[in-house]
């Protein structure tokens, strides 16, 4: 609730900050409580889905929430989803171990995507009907993936993507506060004690369990291309013009068209070097 506030206030003093946030993405409570599936969520801060706690976040931040991420795994998981999808609210499943059947009936409910597909799940499956398949299946269900390369290995990543398809796909960074730092041991208000450690990988104290991701999307967009997953052509769609369609027809070059730019080069490492941004009227330079 106070970072919802805080977000809204943000927006009100920076019509920057306004443009760049067009809607806020609640990710929990409303998850999974089993061990792989939750994360690093808190399990004592696990809850079922109430309409009524979704109305306090919108009168916290002003109808800011435009999207929540669930487990559909409760029986009530249907009726929650219609409710808020009647109101425009995309649905998204994430951190669960729900069924099959579950899952495609979220989706008949009015579900829309999947939150970071591949993670945020048990770590053995039943090699056949399980959240990952389904999902997949499910061509109702965009899915958005972290390309840091430390979420998903290469060859899961390449058959996830062929899967679901480049049009229903969406690269995503999953980058927390601790984004940019140096390597190191941090006290992170997601999973506690982590270890930034030297490769990019973000996980919590003496496990291998990740905690979020340090490398911003630019990295994962270069490991994509480099690794042979997909074209830099396709990695730069699911990084722009797909997630755009989320946020009301953003990321795409054409008249009328917010006037976003990203425009960046190569390093002497070959690494994705960005070189400056247009913000609508602004441009800020690296």
């Amino acid at each position: 609730m106070a970072a919802l506030r805080v977000i809204a206030e943000a927006r009100r003093a920076s019509t920057r900050a306004a443009h760049a946030i067009p809607f806020v993405h609640i990710e929990g409570p409303f998850l999974s409580p089993e061990d792989g599936a939750r994360g690093v969520h808190p399990r004592e801060e696990i809850r079922p889905a109430s309409l009524a706690e979704f109305e306090r976040w919108q009168a916290a931040s002003g109808g800011l929430v435009g999207m929540v991420t669930l487990s559909p795994h409760a029986e009530s998981a249907p009726a929650f989803i219609a409710a808020i999808a009647a109101k425009g609210i995309r649905v998204a499943i994430g951190h669960t171990h729900a069924t099959p059947e579950q899952i495609h009936a979220a989706a008949a409910a009015g579900a829309r995507f999947s939150t970071h597909l591949g993670n945020g799940i048990a770590a053995l499956l039943p090699r056949h009907p399980n959240p990952i398949w389904a999902q997949l299946a499910d061509d109702r269900l965009t899915a958005s993936f972290i390309a840091d390369g430390h979420h998903l290995p290469a060859d899961t990543l390449k058959a996830m993507l062929r899967a679901k398809g480049i049009a229903r796909s969406i690269l995503i960074s999953d980058v927390t506060a601790l984004g940019g730092m140096l390597p190191g041991i941090y006290d992170a208000s997601i999973g506690g004690n982590v270890e930034l450690r030297a490769d990019g990988s973000l996980r919590m104290m003496d496990t291998q369990l990740l905690a979020g991701a340090a490398l911003p999307l630019k990295d994962g967009i270069a490991h994509c291309a480099s690794s042979g997953i997909c074209s830099l052509a396709d990695a730069i769609r699911m990084s722009t013009e797909n997630p755009g369609r989320v946020a009301g027809g953003r990321g795409v070059l054409q008249p009328g068209a917010a006037a976003d730019i990203v425009r960046f080069g190569f390093d002497t490492q070959q690494k994705r070097m960005i070189i400056e941004t247009v913000c609508g009227e602004g441009i800020e330079r690296h």
